[in-house]
């Protein structure tokens, strides 16, 4: 446990954040464990007070800070193609209602960034038999409810979009199905504006745009 009496609470949140904003652009961490790595790395223990960590919020902060002075030239190109390759599979789901969310659609998705989409349809089994069709292999997990109700299946595979050249990585994409009713108040916004989702016109307008995640009217 951290002593108080040895370190400001503030100043250790601010050094954590942007320990972890690096290992999550560099490294593609996600948050949780880029925290625990971080404070390990800060003041050498991994478990601590919450008061002591910072939020996922200022972690944010300090990636799109690390990314603008670090990664500036190849970061928007990224975005770019991981949006290009999320608007291509809305579009091809379309009859089941996709959303984009994560660092795609946040803006500070980089090369160890995947697409998450979220699809809500009436029986999401009929987005398993629409990959079947397509000939497109996926591996079946679970993925956390984001009302915290219990766990959703999800569909993930490799892409490489028809316009890239072989020798282009694929992208992960992950595809987690909801039924329909779960999609009534999950567009919200949270108390700085932004939502944690996106439908396919926003995208197109972000794509088009090279922008972050806009805040609702």
């Amino acid at each position: 446990m951290v002593r108080k009496s040895h370190f400001d609470p503030q100043r250790v949140r601010e050094e954590i954040a942007i320990a972890a904003a690096r290992l999550i652009a560099e490294d593609g961490l996600d948050y949780a464990t880029a925290k625990r790595k971080a404070a390990r790395q800060v003041i050498g223990e991994s478990r601590i007070a919450g008061e002591w960590l910072p939020d996922n919020d200022q972690i944010e902060e300090e990636i799109r800070e690390y990314q603008s002075l670090f990664q500036g030239d190849s970061q928007p190109a990224l975005l770019r193609r991981l949006r290009g390759i999320a608007v291509e599979w809305m579009e091809r789901l379309a009859p089941f209602n996709p959303y984009l969310t994560g660092a795609v659609l946040g803006g500070t998705a980089g090369e160890h960034s995947d697409v998450h989409l979220q699809v809500f349809c009436d029986n999401p089994k009929e987005v398993a038999i629409y990959f079947l069709n397509a000939n497109i292999q996926y591996d079946v997990s679970e993925t956390r409810h984001f009302a915290g109700r219990g766990y959703v299946e999800t569909l993930s595979f490799l892409w490489r979009p028809a316009s890239e050249g072989r020798d282009s990585d694929p992208v992960g994409v992950h595809v987690a199905l909801y039924e329909s009713d779960d999609l009534r108040g999950a567009v919200k916004a949270d108390a700085r504006g932004r939502t944690a989702r996106a439908n396919l016109q926003t995208v197109q307008s972000l794509l088009a745009a090279g922008g972050v995640a806009p805040s609702p009217n």
